[in-house]
């Protein structure tokens, strides 16, 4: 119940590249951790507009807490494809293990065989607004 499920990244109907499920998932289990560099809020401010320059057109950045960030932009997991659905099939939780606080996402409901793994990314409202691409009938219209 515990073990990483398999998985694949692949094409996907929501946003570029997603992540697919190649085994069956049962609702409430965990499917995968996300996986990066632990740096701080000034870091990462720093590395999103560093990544910009690069022409890095998406950074894969996901806020634990107040003071930490993983980054799996350069050197993450498969986790990083999981795209936004305003109404997704998984959630993300921070877990603490051995002192350290880690990300896995857990499945809200059974999840079949290539069916795209996606959460809610829970975005702070802001007035630039990020245009949701899920398209389904309680799509939001964006992600903030």
């Amino acid at each position: 119940k515990f073990r990483k499920k398999r998985l694949r990244f692949g094409r996907s109907r929501i946003h570029e590249w997603g992540l697919f499920a190649m085994e069956p998932i049962a609702a409430d289990e965990m499917v995968i951790e996300y996986v990066g560099q632990n740096i701080r809020q000034v870091v990462a401010d720093m590395r999103e507009k560093r990544y910009a320059q690069e022409g890095i057109g998406s950074s894969y950045l996901f806020r634990v807490d107040h003071d930490t960030i993983i980054d799996a932009t350069k050197c993450g997991n498969l986790a990083r494809f999981i795209n936004h659905c305003c109404t997704p099939n998984c959630y993300a939780k921070v877990i603490t293990i051995e002192a350290q606080k880690k990300i896995v996402i857990y499945s809200k409901q059974p999840i079949g065989v290539n069916e795209e793994i996606t959460y809610d990314y829970k975005f702070p409202i802001e007035d630039t607004k990020i245009p949701c691409l899920c398209r389904t009938e309680s799509c939001r219209g964006t992600l903030n």
